[in-house]
């Protein structure tokens, strides 16, 4: 064999496998490559969406949280309000319930004086009429008289 036609042969075997090729093997792997391309720009698609919905997740994120403070600090400060109008309540219930107090024990005084005043009165009266009865039972000298209202006074 010759050269040549060795040539000739190789150069129709590479025609004959590069048609069988381009007939049934390439459609197959360009099928293939063409799926998985279309994988590839799904997955990137896919990712960059993810990426996406992370931020749009981290910006939900922060606004609940502060939309949380601000709910928080609104809710101390109503608390702190809502204290300090039961601590005024507390202070003028006390307030009152002091008043009712001071005024039940001046009372309770008042009557407690009068009551001291009339018994003292009495006491006095029956002195006066023990004293009297006494000097009237003597004989009528200003000595005695005046020994007599001496232990009278020191009695009172």
């Amino acid at each position: 064999m010759h050269v040549n036609s060795t040539l000739f042969f190789q150069a129709v075997v590479l025609v004959i496998a590069s048609l069988f090729t381009m007939r049934f093997i390439w459609p197959m792997l360009r099928t293939t490559l063409d799926d998985r391309r279309q994988k590839i720009a799904d997955g990137l698609a896919a990712a960059e969406q993810g990426t996406k919905s992370l931020g749009d997740a981290h910006k939900k994120v922060q606004q609940l949280e502060s939309e949380a403070k601000a709910r928080a600090q609104l809710i101390i400060i109503d608390t702190e309000k809502r204290a300090q109008a039961i601590i005024e309540a507390a202070k003028v219930q006390a307030k009152t319930e002091g008043d009712r107090l001071v005024a039940a024990a001046k009372v309770d005084a008042d009557q407690q004086l009068v009551r001291v005043k009339t018994e003292l009165r009495d006491r006095v009266a029956d002195l006066a009429v023990a004293g009297a009865e006494a000097i009237l039972k003597r004989e009528v000298d200003a000595r005695t008289h005046a020994e007599l209202l001496s232990q009278l006074k020191q009695q009172l």
